[in-house]
């Protein structure tokens, strides 16, 4: 009963590490990882997965290896957002695979880089035929970014001479969950006086307001705690 207990405080300790450190670390999609940090990742988890359920180790040596690789990862992401050449020995260069259409078979053997996976990967950049492919460059992340050729990219709205509409803004969140979202209207120069004003414009008052935004092009959203009735208002 007593080991149990123990795995159950582990566990809680080594998650509690590993929100911590992601904390610490930053945010980062998989996607957006280089080799370095995909190891350092899994490292970490096979660190807090030791501390969760291997009894054998102690505590005290688990959690200091995983404070010794999250403050190594900390400094090597801050050497590479300082230095160039830190950023290239960790992370590596783009390596160019296919350059003005025509395939660089050495690039390809330095990385170990097949044509079956080049292929693969042109075709989830939709791209099924290679000979529309002008450039092709290999990320530090290992993801693949091509360049079409002119005459096989996709028509946009400045080749057709289409006037371009101005971008409307984001939507402004001003009620949630029936509070006011003060931080939302200092950032957007608004004030509670006149989310007030616009209530009260539409027969409502704040109390009443389960959820309410302001759209980019200047719509109101407004949804009641009074059988969920929506009330988009539009301002023209």
């Amino acid at each position: 009963m007593l080991e149990h207990f123990e795995i159950i405080l582990r566990s809680f300790t080594s998650f509690g590490l590993l929100l911590v450190g992601t904390r610490i670390l930053g945010k980062q999609t998989i996607s957006q990882m280089t080799m370095f940090d995909f190891v350092a990742t899994i490292s970490l988890g096979a660190i807090s997965a030791n501390l969760a359920f291997n009894t054998s180790l102690k505590v005290s040596h688990t959690i200091l290896a995983f404070v010794i690789y999250v403050f190594i990862i900390f400094m090597i992401a801050l050497i590479s957002l300082k230095s160039k050449k830190g950023r290239k020995f960790l992370a590596g260069d783009p390596t160019i695979v296919i350059e003005n259409g025509k395939i660089l078979e050495k690039n390809m053997n330095k990385m170990r880089y097949t044509l079956d996976y080049l292929n693969q990967q042109l075709r989830e950049k939709d791209v099924f035929n290679i000979v529309e492919v002008l450039f092709a460059i290999i990320e530090t992340n290992g993801t693949l970014t091509v360049l079409k050729k002119p005459q096989f990219r996709n028509v946009n709205k400045q080749d057709l001479m289409i006037p371009i509409t101005p971008e409307f803004n984001l939507p402004i969140e001003l009620i949630m969950d029936g509070e006011v979202m003060k931080q939302n209207l200092d950032q957007n120069n608004l004030t509670e006086q006149w989310l007030h004003s616009e209530l009260k414009q539409r027969n409502l008052v704040r109390s009443n307001v389960l959820y309410a935004v302001l759209s980019g092009n200047g719509n109101m959203y407004i949804d009641t705690y009074e059988n969920h009735i929506h009330s988009p208002i539009d301002k023209e």
